[in-house]
């Protein structure tokens, strides 16, 4: 059911404060994704409803809108176990590509991951660019994206190939990012997965959107979930689980009752500098991430990486706990398997 209200209408209701139900959200999340060339329109809208604070229900609206609106592929559909493990971005923290390395161990302990990701946006390296470093290709088609799920346990989907209605209102969103506007398209980048997958591990770039996103999650359905948010002692936070400040989570499904803060030395982790998780352009993370899997990269780093496998592999029901899921996060480094895993995928990747 869709609400035939006047767009100009219901961006007033919104300038005015108002949130707009789940039917009203519906009609503007389509109206944006229909390339009607109303640039200042959908411009005035977004801004409107920044300024006034996205609500559960307006998120869930658009969430739940792109979602239907994407590219699927049928046999990877709603798989009953499968895992993203994926931040919102703009956090401007110029971190290394912490789940992404996050999501390659997940993998390597035969957990099924669906990587849902993007070139970067607002750092040097984004999740696509890691991951074409490391061997697994953007544009692989849709049988070769089955086979990997199937025989590695593992898939990335590359946005821009499954969401085409985001070419409506990108020059939009630019526009209003020159202007240093952020919008609901901030967040909604891991909420509209193509797959649907029923288990995630979900960085935000601020704290107030940590009981948000969680509360989204549960209406989208999400069967075991961990929404983070690390807030640094000087200020400012990432969009991961990190041993550089305090951990704020919310649960998801089975895990709605965790609800609170993590610290680094809840886990036997001892605290690190921020600088300490610093990345740089794909070469660079490149080139990191081969530290890392010989154990050299900076141990706020290697100890970050750690905690988000752990996490991960707690949430996807692999260990019983996030110190367990940390000690076997921290064997399939130590005696290789990780990068084994690795060298599996890109051979596989490389095979006709």
């Amino acid at each position: 059911m869709i609400a035939n209200i006047p767009w100009e209408e219901l961006t007033e209701k919104v300038a005015a404060g108002q949130s707009l139900d789940e039917v009203e959200a519906t009609q503007m999340a389509i109206w944006m994704a229909d390339d009607n060339g109303n640039f200042d329109g959908k411009k005035n809208f977004l801004r409107a409803l920044n300024q006034k604070g996205e609500s559960v229900e307006e998120v869930y609206a658009f969430a739940k809108t792109f979602r239907n609106l994407a590219r699927r592929v049928p046999a990877l559909m709603n798989p009953p176990v499968a895992i993203d493990i994926v931040g919102t971005g703009g956090d401007k923290s110029g971190t290394f590509n912490i789940s992404s390395a996050t999501s390659l161990i997940v993998a390597a302990a035969g957990v099924n991951v669906m990587k849902h990701g993007n070139r970067s946006i607002t750092s040097e390296s984004g999740s696509a660019d890691f991951l074409s470093g490391v061997g697994v290709p953007l544009e692989a088609p849709d049988g070769k994206l089955t086979d990997s799920f199937e025989k590695n346990h593992y898939c990335f989907f590359y946005a821009p190939n499954f969401h085409p209605t985001y070419k409506a209102f990108m020059p939009v969103r630019k526009a209003l990012a020159a202007e240093g506007h952020k919008t609901v398209f901030n967040i909604l980048g891991p909420l509209i997965h193509p797959a649907n997958p029923p288990m995630y591990l979900l960085g935000v770039f601020a704290e107030k959107w940590v009981d948000l996103l969680a509360a989204v999650l549960e209406r989208l359905g999400v069967k075991r979930g961990l929404v983070c948010h690390c807030a640094l002692p000087e200020g400012g936070g990432l969009d991961e689980l990190a041993t550089a400040g305090k951990n704020r989570v919310h649960g998801v499904g089975e895990l709605a009752e965790v609800n609170g803060v993590w610290l680094p030395g809840d886990f036997g982790l001892a605290e690190s500098p921020r600088t300490d998780l610093l990345g740089g352009d794909p070469e660079e993370n490149r080139i990191l991430f081969g530290d890392f899997l010989n154990g050299a990269a900076p141990q706020g780093l290697q100890d970050t990486i750690v905690l988000n496998a752990g996490a991960a592999l707690w949430v996807a029901g692999k260990v019983p706990s996030v110190r367990e899921g940390i000690l076997l996060a921290g064997d399939l480094l130590g005696d290789g398997t990780v990068r084994r895993f690795i060298q599996k995928l890109r051979e596989f990747y490389q095979q006709p």
